[in-house]
């Protein structure tokens, strides 16, 4: 075992562990087999890092928002369920990425794609729900020349691959609705196919439930050209990029990232119930200081984990403006992180120079570290805005309700004690009042895991503020991929969960999705202590 990797507090030193994270938590073949499980974090010093129902707890929220842009029409046009990439081909075949990150409607991007065919096409799929489809073909492209773009280059100091390729089209987003998009780029002669994420961002919040592609966690675990932000050809944490650029293709899922296995899932279920919903990136949240003013909620997806102070600062503003949250994954908000722009635009360079921060240039003009929000210098625990920490990985365990009153457990039929085979996984996270923790505090499932021997416990837990606000987390990583479940889950599939965890994390998120698009959650819904309760004496 990897001995670095297990000394860091959560996650320094994670090179191999992490990688074969990802197998765990995503089955990504292309991640399969990367080495041995490694350690499991203590909050502080060891190792590691169903539809339909009855009715929810509240009304359905109208499905136009303010800005006039309605879900649920939208939803209500033919859907394509020929999106997915189904001849991926070689390696090299053709692969992409876009130079911007996101566009309001209108704008356009340019594509940056290497392929080995002569000519190619390009499709743009809008994601959502569209009666199981789950994908519009919203524009394709004539068929493009095709060309292979030079190798890529790594810097020397920190690792960081480099492309520099050309600008092969310019795609024009006019008459595209917001949302998130997966360009799919279709090689001549079926030689191959790869996705590239974009996402058409709303130029306003207010009034709606703000959906946030997770990018830079996504560019964090992306190893394309050999490096991420874990470790590099050698497997090791000492090889691993101190910065990661946006100017490469995706590694992971045929070029999509993160996006299909922790976002997907959650956009298809708040899209089929019409939620009015607006849509933006993690870059996005951290540069427009009044993005998220009168906001009715904001979604954290699946996995989060690299936020720059300037979006913990504004999701911390919002909350306290009465915008509620949600945490519908776990290891939120762990990494501090500094954008910078690369050779094609602001912020397109991710920072993390994690336990050589202060070998970081940025650092030495007085930028914070970018190491985990916990650590010195400059620590600030994410349990103060999430009300849950993160406490271990790698995990497997059933979930376990233990306050099935609670409003968002309305309709499940659950029990006190119900347990949930595997939906306690890849990492979790846990109510820990040795840190910062807003109260009052509910905790929902308080689930027994043991983490490398170490006895602990994985929570779910809601907390509300003076303002108003509900913030919700649901502390364990596999929230999101749960909404797919089906089946009885002997196949082994999806790490096992079952149509029984798919419809209750189907139901308590619907319940969750609409009292939270319907205002300040804390004024019908107050949160009750229950710390000592299930604690004892916190």
């Amino acid at each position: 075992m990897d001995q670095e990797y297990i000394a860091g507090p959560a996650g320094d030193g994670e090179g191999a562990g992490r990688r074969r994270f990802l197998a765990i938590a995503t089955g990504a073949a292309t991640a399969a087999g990367l080495g041995a499980v490694a350690g499991c974090a203590s909050g502080g010093d060891a190792a590691a890092d169903g539809q339909g129902g009855p009715a929810a707890p509240s009304g359905k929220p109208s499905a136009t928002g303010p800005q006039g842009f309605d879900v649920a029409a939208e939803n209500a046009r033919p859907g394509h369920a020929d999106w997915p990439v189904t001849k991926a081909g070689p390696a090299r075949a053709i692969e992409g990425f876009a130079d911007k990150v996101s566009v309001l409607p209108g704008e356009s991007f340019g594509l940056h794609v290497s392929t080995t065919a002569p000519r190619f096409t390009v499709s743009a799929y809008r994601m959502g729900w569209y009666g199981g489809a789950r994908a519009r073909l919203v524009w394709r492209s004539e068929a493009l020349p095709g060309a292979r773009q030079p190798e890529p280059t790594v810097d020397s100091g920190t690792r960081m691959v480099r492309t520099r390729w050309t600008r092969t089209t310019t795609v024009e987003t006019k008459d595209w609705p917001e949302g998130c998009y997966l360009l799919r780029l279709d090689a001549q002669g079926g030689e191959g196919q790869r996705f590239v994420p974009v996402t058409v961002r709303s130029a306003a919040t207010a009034g709606r439930t703000v959906v946030v592609n997770a990018v830079a966690t996504w560019q964090a675990y992306n190893r394309w050209g050999g490096y991420g932000s874990y470790d590099g050809p050698s497997g090791g944490y000492a090889s691993r990029s101190l910065s990661v650029s946006f100017d490469r293709p995706y590694a992971y899922d045929d070029g999509a990232g993160l996006f299909l296995v922790y976002e997907a899932p959650l956009i298809a279920l708040a899209e089929r119930l019409g939620i009015p919903l607006a849509y933006t990136t993690t870059t996005d949240v951290a540069r427009e200081k009044r993005l998220l003013e009168g906001a009715a909620a904001v979604l954290s997806l699946g996995h989060d984990e690299y936020w720059s102070p300037e979006q913990r600062a504004h999701i911390a503003a919002a909350r306290d403006a009465g915008t509620n949250l949600a945490i519908l994954g776990a290891n939120c908000c762990f990494r501090r992180i500094r954008l910078e722009a690369s050779d094609l635009g602001p912020d397109r360079t991710l920072v993390c120079y994690k336990s050589s921060y202060e070998q970081d240039p940025g650092f030495k003009r007085g930028h914070p570290a970018t190491v985990d929000f916990r650590s010195a210098p400059g620590a600030d625990p994410e349990s103060s805005l999430l009300g849950v920490i993160y406490d271990g990985y790698p995990m497997d365990a059933p979930y376990v309700v233990t306050h099935p009153g609670h409003w968002l457990f309305e309709g499940t039929g659950a029990r006190a004690g119900d347990r949930f085979a595997h939906l306690v996984g890849v990492e979790y996270d846990k109510v820990d009042t040795a840190y910062s923790t807003p109260r009052p505090i509910e905790i929902l499932a308080h689930s027994p895991v043991v983490c490398e021997g170490r006895p602990s416990h994985q929570d779910t837990a809601y907390y509300t503020v003076p303002s108003g606000a509900g913030v919700f987390a649901t502390g364990t990583m596999r929230w999101v991929e749960a909404l797919d479940a089906t089946g009885d889950g002997s196949s082994g599939a999806n790490h096992g969960l079952d149509a029984r965890s798919g419809a209750l994390t189907t139901r308590v998120t619907e319940n969750l999705l609409r009292v939270f698009a319907a205002g300040p959650a804390g004024r019908s819904h107050p949160a009750q202590d229950n710390v000592e309760a299930v604690y004892g004496g916190s």
